[in-house]
């Protein structure tokens, strides 16, 4: 078997095992709040936090290089959060992944004002059919929007903004800096709401959010071997097979119907975004490759940021001199 087949193969089961944990997050949307969700999943989260702190042997202190940046991406985070759960957990999970899909397209035209990247015309066409793809999704003329479609499109462009200041400030900054600010953000931000929303949670509800936590980092972990073994340009598409997953897991488990429009609509995102991914990995067709170097995955500052995981680890795959780190 050749090292993109078992790079692929580790990811289809990474974003499997992500498909999964957005299930008990829908399953628990339904009983509480996101913000206390997301307070749980912070809290569960730490003890891996505190593991990858003590694994970075590089010097220095947790003072941040580039304080503005950083607040830009940690309030990007925590929305991406709380929007994501929420979205979860009013939405059928087909609708949401695909709304989420949009996240490469807004990180390709982020990319010019933040990073400097040119987008050439054949880019800005895959970008507004892309668009055109989430207008399918939403079906504006026949549905009015939802505060769900609505925190699905709020945590598509905060996920965006987080994965683009980390391409913008990441070959400064130390990982465990970018890592711990966000997760100590969200887990105070949210303390200070959850008595406004607490609700008891049983033994078994707490079970589901450790859970949660295990699942979250397993996948990272898959997705991080992903990448060790295959091309950049066949791991990220592999992002878009949670919408199989998510198809199976909504008749199944919440016997949810999701509309022709939805899937039409996914289809066209979903193609955009692996042309987008396609033009990236051809030599000299981009500068800074944002979409490639996202490691796929939206943050929600609940677990640590893929890319980071791996640049904590040192494993990051080589990059071209004229490229920063993701």
């Amino acid at each position: 078997m050749s090292s993109n087949a078992r790079g692929a193969i580790f990811a289809l089961i990474a974003f499997g095992v992500f498909a999964t944990h957005d299930v008990f997050i829908k399953i628990l949307g339904g009983i509480y709040s996101p913000i206390q969700i997301v307070f749980f999943s912070v809290l569960f989260s730490f003890p891996l936090a505190m593991v990858m702190l003590m694994r970075d042997a590089k010097p220095g202190t947790l003072m941040p290089v580039h304080p503005w940046w950083l607040a830009l991406r940690t309030v990007a985070a925590v929305v991406t959060g709380v929007s994501a759960f929420y979205a979860f957990s009013v939405l059928p999970l087909a609708e949401t992944y695909a709304i989420l899909f949009a996240a490469p397209l807004l990180i390709t035209v982020l990319a010019i004002p933040i990073l400097g990247e040119k987008v050439r015309l054949r880019r800005w066409l895959a970008v507004i059919v892309g668009l055109i793809g989430v207008l399918i999704v939403l079906r504006p003329n026949q549905t009015s929007l939802s505060i769900g479609h609505l925190a699905a499109i709020f945590s598509a462009i905060g996920g965006s903004v987080a994965s683009i200041v980390v391409r913008k400030i990441g070959e400064d900054e130390r990982p465990v800096v970018m890592l711990l600010y966000p997760i100590m953000t969200n887990f105070v931000v949210m303390a200070a709401a959850l008595p406004f929303v607490y609700k008891p949670m049983p033994i078994e509800h707490l079970a589901m959010l450790g859970v949660v936590a295990v699942f979250a980092w397993v996948a990272s972990r898959l997705v991080i071997q992903a990448y060790q073994v295959g091309e950049a340009a066949i791991i990220a598409p592999m992002q878009y097979s949670q919408i199989i997953w998510a198809t199976g897991f909504s008749l199944l488990l919440f016997g949810e119907t999701v509309e022709t429009t939805t899937y039409i609509g996914a289809a066209v995102i979903i193609a955009s975004g692996l042309y987008i991914v396609l033009r990236e990995s051809r030599s000299g067709a981009s500068e800074n490759t944002p979409v490639l170097r996202t490691r796929s995955r939206s943050e929600t500052a609940t677990t640590p940021r893929v890319s980071l995981f791996m640049r904590m680890a040192g494993k990051l795959p080589p990059r071209p001199d004229n490229e920063g780190s993701a």
